[in-house]
């Protein structure tokens, strides 16, 4: 099974993917919101300018370069406040500096070289974008390849190490090197996940045991009480995954999920909109869905949809025609005001991504990957509605590095003796 982590390096997973264009801090929150439409994991990294431009930039520039990663939950959360509320197109011209939480460590940058199993080690401590240099030469590997190169353990590039060394046979030339560190792709933890469900059969028998037995199930989830306001889901400072679970507390303390206020479900909504209901509605009203004559606010009518148009387009600020809300301006179907409501009821996209504790890790994934979702709900096998906890991306890496660590270790002895006994 470790032979998947030992054999692959992160530029197998590049083959294919586009380059890197780097958005600036400089930019407006309506430029976000179109970039984050065509994102993965409902965020995209943010970068300051180049200082010196033409001059050739080194991975440490580079890497001090990166502001953070900017998340659609980000920028609905920015513009629910008062005064963006009070002025909306000003605050669409806000520039994305304002809004995005600086966090470097975020991203690292790795060499194409890099064995798949220290990338993830570097996803587990809390690396969500991994960016690799990107060559014409990069054919990706067509066999296994030993985990020693030439005597040496494969290092990356974190390490800092002049001899860094690149699994490629044909590594680029001097003359082409400038060239080959100023293209970059970006791989995420979706782009990990997508690659290690091509590998179930390797990573066999671990696909088919529950979250549970894996201990893949996150405890210490964010949530919020429904008749709680909406806005406070945003002072939980939910970190990984981005989302808080909006729950109603039955008589006896356990936890009945209602939905969730995330980035995967703001992904691509009307993110005005959903920002006054953030200000406005209680947490359940906001994820249960509203019809027109629940409230008497009224909303102007300037929307803004992050969602890619026919035309490559974003809806601007329109017309100053006010309207009464409704659940289905943030791509909710509304079923009912009150918090009784199961959620048997087909609610949409409002509806909370969940399995069970007894569910596959396989089909955890699976669920994941065809909803574009950074996370799935837990819940008890008794009763689908009482909240357990939660997996997301970095549990799963977690759960699938467990066995192969101590395979690993063990190697990594035996190869160190032969290698000192060569010598």
């Amino acid at each position: 099974m470790a032979s998947v982590f030992l054999y692959h390096v992160v530029g197998d997973l590049t083959v294919g993917k586009p380059e890197l264009v780097e958005f600036y801090e400089t930019e407006t929150v309506e430029s976000a919101i179109r970039a984050i439409g065509e994102s993965t994991e409902c965020g995209i990294p943010v970068w300051r300018r180049r200082s010196h431009v033409g001059m050739v930039e080194s991975n440490e520039m580079r890497q001090q370069r990166f502001l953070g990663i900017l998340t659609s939950l980000d920028i609905v959360s920015f513009l629910a406040k008062t005064h963006c509320l009070e002025d909306q197109d000003k605050a669409m011209k806000t520039q994305v500096s304002d809004v995005v939480v600086p966090n470097n460590a975020l991203l690292k940058i790795v060499d194409p070289g890099t064995r798949l199993i220290d990338a993830l080690e570097m996803m587990k401590q809390g690396v969500r974008r991994l960016l690799v240099p990107k060559s014409t030469g990069w054919k990706g590997m067509s066999k296994r390849f030993s985990i020693l190169y030439n005597g040496k353990w494969l290092k990356n590039i974190e390490n800092g190490s002049s001899n860094n060394l690149v699994a490629n046979s044909n590594p680029p030339s001097s003359s082409s090197s400038s060239t080959y560190m100023r293209k970059f792709c970006c791989l995420s933890r979706e782009d990990i996940i997508r690659f290690l469900i091509g590998c179930l059969g390797a990573l066999a028998p671990l696909p088919l045991s529950s979250i549970s037995s894996l201990g893949a199930i996150n405890l210490n989830y964010s949530s919020i009480e429904a008749s709680l306001p909406a806005l406070e889901a945003t002072q939980k400072h939910p970190g990984d995954p981005s989302a808080v679970a909006v729950v109603e507390i039955t008589p006896d303390g356990q936890h009945k999920i209602l939905g969730e206020i995330s980035a995967s479900k703001l992904w691509k909504c009307d993110y005005l909109a959903a920002a006054w209901a953030l200000a406005n509605f209680s947490a359940g009203q906001f994820v249960m869905g509203v019809e027109d004559n629940v409230t008497s606010r009224l909303l102007p009518d300037s929307s803004v949809n992050s969602a890619v148009q026919d035309n490559n387009t974003v809806n601007g600020p329109g017309s100053t025609r006010s309207r009464k809300f409704s659940s289905r301006s943030i791509g909710f179907n509304p079923v009912s005001p009150s918090f009784g409501v199961g959620r048997s009821m087909y609610r949409g996209r409002s509806a909370p991504l969940t399995c069970k504790t007894t569910s596959s890790l396989a089909a955890v994934m699976a669920q994941m990957l065809s909803h574009r979702a950074t996370h799935v709900w837990v819940t008890e096998d008794e009763n689908d509605d009482v909240l357990v906890g939660v997996v997301g991306y970095g549990d799963i890496l977690l759960a699938v590095t467990k066995q192969p660590a101590a395979m690993i270790s063990t190697t990594r002895s035996i190869t160190e003796l032969t290698t000192e006994i060569q010598s």
